[in-house]
């Protein structure tokens, strides 16, 4: 998905013209603490909520407030997961988005951002989430997939992280298409795998009886 594909056509720009009683008109409605600005078809900045209430004077026009964020813009066909990037390297809740020729085709917001990143990464579809721990050089995904697929488990989706304890290692965050991870973390724990944390909910009575099965099919009962 590109950034293009998540503009949000209920949000528009401000003119310097524009005076900032309409601003915190627009803001107040949208439920936003800023806006986009745009003179001569090209982003110049955003306008902030927190500026307005600064100034006494309500009908001041925008381009007497000092603007933020001029560098918070993308091109249309970067990944949307850029805007998530400007956003947080920013500290802002919209990113706007240039043509070619840079000019402004639009905003697209955090929240928009992070429903898409949500659906992307399976987090509405039902299973289990666990998390492995391990240095870089241990990594592989292949080992990973044949291991939690050799279970009848299908891996939804998988992301990599810097481990904040230790720079040489990682870890790996895996969420499966089953909620019981028991078996799972099992496998992954006798290949030398290091469990750190997992989120599941195992269902005791159907696992308890295929140990009883297993057990009476060892002791040939």
């Amino acid at each position: 998905m590109i950034a293009e594909e998540l503009i949000n056509t209920m949000i528009p720009p401000l003119k310097l013209s524009d005076d900032s009683g309409k601003a915190l008109v627009w803001m107040e409605e949208l439920r936003l603490h800023q806006l986009p600005v745009v003179e001569g078809g090209q982003f110049i900045g955003m306008l902030e909520e927190d500026s307005l209430f600064e100034n006494e004077e309500a009908e001041n026009p925008v381009r007497e407030f000092a603007l933020s964020a001029q560098d918070a813009s993308i091109h249309y066909s970067q990944h949307f997961l850029d805007v998530i990037r400007v956003a947080c390297a920013l500290e802002v809740g919209l990113v706007a988005i240039e043509d070619e020729e840079g000019k402004y085709l639009g905003v697209v917001t955090l929240e928009d951002t992070v429903q898409a990143f949500a659906k992307t990464t399976s987090v509405d579809s039902p299973g289990g989430i666990l998390v492995l721990k391990m240095l870089q050089t241990d990594y592989s995904l292949a080992e990973i997939s044949r291991l939690i697929e050799a279970e009848n488990v299908k891996i939804l989706s998988l992301n990599l992280a810097s481990d904040p304890d230790d720079s040489a290692k990682i870890r790996v965050t895996i969420k499966v298409n089953q909620a019981d991870l028991t078996r799972i973390i099992a496998t992954l724990e006798r290949f030398g795998y290091s469990i750190v944390a997992q989120f599941h909910e195992p269902d005791n009575d159907n696992y308890q009886k295929e140990r009883l099965d297993a057990l009476m099919k060892y002791l040939d009962i």
